[in-house]
């Protein structure tokens, strides 16, 4: 297996490599079909704890400014409670519903992004504490959503980069 190398953190440059490289991601969904799933969930969790150390989120902030993020009526509850105001206040000013129900912020960037840092960062979402969601079970299944975040998260593209090269991935192949 081949060292790892030094972490990309210029979201440009991570555009810009995910633009060339989505072919070659596709290879590695395949490289990666017959592999053990839990081995690869160990593999996938570890260089995500050691990849987001070296990572400061808060000098990003790119999933912010270009996800959209869902809650639940439960999260829609506990903000208006922070918040001191009501359910349908935080409702009416900066949550979505669609026509099935489901709740999410209604802007892009998210209204609760300044200066790269979450202004509710301790009553923040489930799913913006779970992002890039390396961190749980089922990488290989998930892989091909979690690819989709490749160009816009430092964690994801450099968790993945490193992967390939602790999985041997361009050994015997032209790069």
């Amino acid at each position: 297996m081949q060292e790892t190398k030094e972490l990309e953190k210029n979201l440009i440059n991570i555009a810009a490599k995910a633009a060339c490289k989505e072919e070659e991601n596709s290879h590695f969904i395949s490289f990666l079909k017959n592999r053990d799933n839990a081995a690869l969930d160990e593999v996938a969790h570890g260089l995500n704890n050691k990849v987001s150390n070296d990572i400061d989120c808060t000098a990003c902030g790119n999933c912010c400014r270009s996800l959209v993020i869902n809650v639940t009526p439960k999260e829609v509850g506990m903000l208006a409670d922070h918040l001191k105001t009501s359910s349908d206040a935080i409702k009416e000013k900066y949550i979505e519903e669609s026509q099935q129900g489901n709740y999410f912020i209604n802007t892009i960037p998210c209204h609760f992004l300044a200066d790269n840092k979450c202004t509710i960062y301790e009553h923040r979402f489930r799913e913006c504490r779970d992002f890039p969601h390396l961190h749980k079970p089922g990488f290989k299944a998930r892989l091909p959503g979690t690819l989709m975040h490749y160009g816009r998260c430092p964690i994801v593209y450099n968790v993945i980069e490193e992967m390939k090269l602790l999985l041997g991935f361009f050994e015997g192949r032209m790069e």
